[in-house]
């Protein structure tokens, strides 16, 4: 199930716009069946491509000295291996950087390398490569090589204070690249390529790929330490990382998730075990549990103190120790999920108070109260509320830190550098992005910034957009049609779960109320070819169906004492078109 799709609530009391995967012109899938129909909204248009999607296989993977400069930092790390120097693998403290780190940390440690790992501290040291976190990391380790990782692309000046004291650099990073480039002696960076391959791994795919090319490498060199190193035990860490930062689940990283989701499902690293078992996880591990169940409580650490906990998590193989940080990161989760419901209501009410929907195409609030560790995920939640490019900021004093996320059609990295005369630092994606102000330059920057949106957007840009495969009859929904689509997991970014819509359907009996406060509705619908059960989850206060309508859903198996149905998940709908 795509994790974009579960943290989507069903929005049926704000318009949205339905758009449907345009019809393959060429191809296989042209007169198709439901599979292939969704196969060629995925870009598969042919058999080969459609068995390399159905079929993801770890031997596909391509050569990791593709990467631009994979080959320079392979020799560097080789080298201070046989120098015995030490090195400093410096990460993030959000889930992609802590598995990164580990993985790092545990495939050097294997190669019989010398190698510490430093993860920022939030509240102290702010987001990436910054000046305080490093200096005070050289001055407790004191290595002759650093490794940057998911970190570093636009912290050109920190990497040349670190090399101006006699230490190496090699960054490896997926974030879009600082002005001026950095000039470490290593940029494992796709977008650092004239003709960028692998461009959507995040930063522990590409670990693992410079996992690989050590492993490559050191074989060809006849270290035996390279020939006892598996790389696929550490795909359960590239599942989580990859997972958890909602790159999308396509090309290589669909491999990696397949493969890394069943190392997962049969991990016996004594820390995913702990965490597993505090999260209530059942034996199979999907996206939704990663998504929903270890990566919060793996995140929760980073987001409000330091994240230490959750790389020494990973990396023990202690029961008793792993059980006590996973209770510890449960009880942080638990913490994090108060703080930042609190500030969600707040900053909610604060737009409400003022909101234009006619005039605002962005919106930016900040308050010194708010806790810089979730302005992220408030982001996020305002931003489900008012579909509008959304910037939450926290902090005091004179720099207040904040996280935005956007929506189609607006690049948010871009958005920021257009009023980086505002900004003390600024970097992410088109989607999502961080920053650092001076809160006396909150007025100006909101207006820069919505002037900036409304320059990139449409009127109905700001309408939510529900993508679909196709429109069916549901006589075509047979439970064998729709277990076939279960083929096309893992799902996430860029390979949604099915959505597909059914016209001119009217009830086929009462709506029930379900759950202890009655805010979840089952009904029964028909378009004349068949009859299905519809469930639609957290719809209080929302209008139900009526006359002759149409509706948009996820087709899903429910199983009930032992027997097998479709049912639908409804996640919008709207008075028919059709002809009544």
């Amino acid at each position: 199930m795509a994790l974009a799709a579960l943290e989507e609530r069903p929005l049926c009391k704000k318009e949205r716009r339905w758009r449907f995967a345009p019809l393959p012109k060429a191809g296989y899938a042209q007169h198709s069946n439901l599979l292939e129909r969704c196969l060629a909204n995925r870009g598969c248009l042919d058999p080969n491509t459609a068995d390399q999607f159905l079929n993801p296989r770890l031997k596909s993977l391509a050569d990791p000295f593709l990467l631009p400069d994979m080959g320079k930092a392979v020799e560097r790390i080789l080298r201070a291996r046989a120098s015995a120097e030490l090195m400093l693998v410096f990460g993030d403290y959000d889930v992609d950087g802590i598995t990164s780190c580990a993985l790092l940390h545990e495939t050097l440690t294997a190669l019989e390398c010398k190698v510490v790992c430093q993860i920022p501290h939030r509240m102290e040291d702010g987001y990436g490569l910054t000046e305080s976190a490093v200096l005070r990391a050289l001055e407790l380790h004191k290595p002759a090589l650093l490794i940057a990782v998911d970190c570093g692309s636009s912290s050109a000046e920190t990497i040349q204070l670190i090399q101006q004291r006699g230490v190496d650099v090699i960054v490896l990073d997926h974030h879009q690249l600082g002005s001026p480039q950095p000039k470490p002696i290593a940029f494992v960076n796709p977008k650092a390529a004239v003709e960028p391959r692998f461009e959507e791994l995040c930063s522990v795919g590409l670990a693992f790929k410079l996992a690989h090319a050590l492993a490559k490498r050191g074989r060809e060199a006849g270290l035996p330490c390279a020939s006892a190193l598996d790389i696929r035990t550490s795909l359960d860490l590239v599942a989580l990382g990859t997972i958890a930062d909602q790159v999308p689940l396509a090309a290589e990283n669909r491999i990696l998730a397949h493969a890394g989701l069943r190392a997962l499902s049969q991990s016996t690293r004594v820390g995913l075990k702990a965490l597993r078992e505090v999260s209530q996880c059942g034996p199979e591990i999907g996206v939704y549990q990663v998504g929903f169940q270890l990566a919060p409580r793996l995140n929760a650490a980073g987001r409000l103190e330091t994240a230490e906990e959750a790389l020494q998590l990973l990396l023990t193989n202690d029961p008793a120790k792993a059980a006590q940080l996973a209770r510890s990161l449960d009880e942080q989760n638990s913490r994090r999920k108060a703080v930042e419901q609190e500030i969600v209501e707040a900053a909610i009410e604060r737009v409400r108070a003022t909101f234009d929907p006619a005039h605002h195409y962005a919106i930016v609030q900040g308050d010194t109260e708010w806790h810089i560790g979730v302005v992220g995920i408030v982001a996020s939640r305002v931003l489900r509320e008012f579909y509008r490019p959304t910037i939450i900021l926290g902090g005091a004093g004179e720099e207040w830190r904040g996280s935005g996320r956007s929506i189609e059609g607006f690049d948010l990295a871009a958005g920021l550098k257009s009023c980086s005369d505002l900004l003390s630092r600024h970097g992410g994606h088109a989607m999502a992005a961080g920053l650092s102000m001076n809160p006396a330059r909150l007025e100006e920057f909101r207006q820069r910034f919505n002037d900036a949106a409304r320059t990139a957007l449409k009127p109905e840009s700001l309408l939510p957009i529900l993508e679909l495969d196709a429109q069916v009859r549901l006589s075509e929904l047979t439970l064998a049609t729709v277990l076939s689509l279960e083929q096309l997991e893992p799902c996430g970014q860029g390979n949604p779960t099915v959505r597909l819509a059914a016209s001119g359907l009217r009830l086929a009996g009462d709506i029930r109320r379900m759950g202890a406060e009655q805010q979840h509705a089952r009904f029964r619908v028909s378009d004349g070819t068949a009859t299905l059960d519809v469930v639609w989850w957290s719809c209080v206060g929302d209008p139900m169906p009526s006359g002759r309508f149409d509706l948009a859903f996820e087709p899903q198996v429910h199983e009930y004492q032992g027997m097998r149905s479709v049912q639908l998940k409804l996640l919008d709908w709207r008075p028919s078109r059709a002809a009544a």
